[in-house]
């Protein structure tokens, strides 16, 4: 490891956040003994995810309000790996579970052939739910078989009816894929694994933010490495995916890696460039959490990055 990363990973263990601490020190360092798991739940950002959680596990009476509802902070929880024992966020699970599932008596509709389904929605629920314990329940064997069966043939989802059907959505698809992807690692189920590699394989064909006939970027905003990402598409988001589906060394994910590379600062940290959320108390897409604001050094757009770059191996 070159002196800039080394000082940059010293940078994440010394984050005030415990789940920092830990993911740092077990995903860069190949370290699973910290004492800082067992710390999650009382560090600062886990506290808040968790804080004013009713007797149903739930947040409120809508589980998706941005970024509030229990959709969005049981998301938050899994990917800062809170222990599934906690009662608070088995219970918190549970209530998103059981939310998710019952939406399915209302069936995607149906425009030329083509399920026309939110299926980021159903997706990200699929993966914090089987990191958070429930791989094995049978509610999410369910969630699983209908992601599968509402995927297009391109290997993408769609929520557009006026789609017609020539491309999925990068949106819809992306956090679809990482779902099938836990569930396939925690289960082995074949099917979830054929649906998310033809996802990310959909993401390689245009070099993961590229039009197909020009070369040229789909969209400027896939460009910048905000954090959290929720359900929007971008280039360090997708290449999570394409890592975790271990395609990450494929010459078509050369680009999007340069440009990652490009984004760090001369101090070896990433900026978060953009931002979906708003503090605490603001009357649109408030949230409970501050994760650090656009444009500067954040710990984990840093963490993420550097998996990436280690996954590709680009960084020793």
């Amino acid at each position: 490891m070159d002196e800039r990363t080394a000082d940059t990973v010293a940078w994440l263990l010394a984050a005030e956040e415990p789940a920092v601490r830990h993911l740092a020190g077990r995903d860069l360092l190949g370290d699973d003994s910290s004492s800082d798991r067992a710390a999650i739940t009382t560090g600062p950002w886990v506290s808040a995810l968790l804080d004013g959680q009713q007797d149903d596990g739930g947040f409120g009476d809508d589980p998706y309000r941005k970024w509030t509802g229990a959709h969005w902070r049981l998301v938050a929880l899994a990917e800062l790996d809170a222990p599934a024992g906690d009662p608070r966020v088995a219970a918190a699970a549970d209530h998103v579970l059981a939310w998710i599932v019952d939406s399915l008596r209302y069936r995607p509709r149906v425009v030329d052939g083509l399920p026309r389904s939110h299926a980021s929605v159903q997706g990200n629920a699929l993966g914090a739910c089987v990191r958070l314990g429930l791989a094995g329940d049978e509610r999410t064997k369910r969630l699983a078989e209908a992601i599968v069966s509402w995927q297009w043939p391109d290997g993408g989802w769609n929520c557009d009816n006026r789609a017609d059907g020539h491309r999925s959505s990068f949106h819809e698809s992306l956090r679809t894929a990482w779902g099938l992807q836990e569930y396939d690692a925690a289960t082995g189920d074949a099917s979830a694994r054929e649906a998310a590699d033809r996802a990310v394989e959909l993401f390689l064909q245009h070099r993961v933010f590229r039009r197909g006939g020009t070369g040229e970027p789909i969209n400027p905003r896939w460009l910048s490495t905000p954090y959290p990402s929720y359900w929007h598409y971008d280039v360090l988001a997708a290449l999570v995916v394409i890592a975790r589906g271990g395609r990450i060394t494929d010459a078509r994910a050369a680009d999007a890696l340069d440009l990652l590379e490009a984004k760090r600062r001369p101090d070896g940290r990433w900026n978060a460039a953009a931002q979906w959320w708003r503090p605490a108390g603001s009357t649109t897409a408030p949230e409970v959490v501050d994760w650090g604001r656009a444009g500067r050094p954040n710990l984990m757009v840093t963490l993420q990055a550097l998996r990436v770059l280690s996954a590709a191996g680009r960084i020793g």
